[in-house]
């Protein structure tokens, strides 16, 4: 599955004003890969996360799936194949089972064909038999592998992950890259993973997008962007200076 993200504009109304978000922004992402959304706070990223997954609609350009307007595309289609983790997963009433079901119930027909919803546990390394269990007992790690594996449950093709370790500590954070990228290699997986961290980044992506005032100012392989961006943008970002130039 492709994405490709061609000179998108969106604004949002605040108060009385309207605050132009992003701002003619254009990139691809390879399908099977990690494409890693670096920039500082109210850059862009999130909004352009949920503008891929409609839940901000673009003004001016153009989001295509493998050439397809996703406009064109039936919306809960749409939110099926691409998943969205957010930065605090939100479940809905009931069992860590009946969350992870949730969108299967709304799109199968045949109930009987519903896969049993431990598996996905396992896939995401949990005890198959938290299924009875209420979400939000669990840890932060083990929350956010439960919202990812409700996302999995869709069938998914593409991944959108909305800083999805911030809230986590080091051994949980490290434990969820790892699963996500194990994952990524064994279902071929497109993964859209915004982060502050820098070093996250350099060790999850294969290609970098750096947003800065709601523009793509540098756009390109990981391995070549962390061993010398191309622009003053990307070499102040990496000085850990980039938010001071608000």
């Amino acid at each position: 599955m492709k994405i490709e993200i061609n000179k998108v504009s969106l604004s949002i109304q605040q108060g009385i004003q309207l605050t132009e978000i992003l701002k003619g922004v254009s990139l691809g992402v390879h399908s099977g890969s990690i494409h890693a959304l670096l920039g500082p706070s109210g850059s862009g990223k999130s909004t352009l996360l949920y503008a891929i997954n409609r839940l901000r609609e673009i003004q001016q350009g153009e989001i295509t799936l493998d050439g397809k307007d996703i406009r064109k595309i039936n919306v809960y289609e749409l939110r099926r194949r691409i998943g969205l983790v957010m930065q605090k997963p939100i479940f809905f009433p009931g069992t860590v089972g009946e969350n992870i079901l949730y969108g299967p119930n709304l799109w199968v027909k045949d109930k009987s064909a519903l896969t049993d919803p431990r598996y996905y546990l396992e896939m995401v390394r949990l005890d198959p038999n938290w299924v009875s269990r209420d979400p939000n007992t669990l840890s932060g790690g083990q929350q956010q592998r439960v919202s990812l594996a409700r996302t999995l449950a869709n069938n998914s093709e593409i991944l959108l992950l909305d800083e999805p370790t911030s809230a986590l500590d080091a051994q949980a954070c490290e434990h969820l890259e790892t699963l996500i990228t194990s994952l990524c290699t064994e279902r071929k997986l497109t993964v859209i993973w915004v982060t502050h961290d820098v070093l996250q980044a350099k060790r999850i992506a294969q290609d970098v997008t750096l947003l800065y005032q709601g523009r793509s100012v540098e756009h390109g392989d990981a391995m070549h962007f962390f061993s010398g961006p191309r622009t003053d943008e990307g070499r102040t970002y990496l000085a850990g200076k980039l938010g001071e130039r608000s």
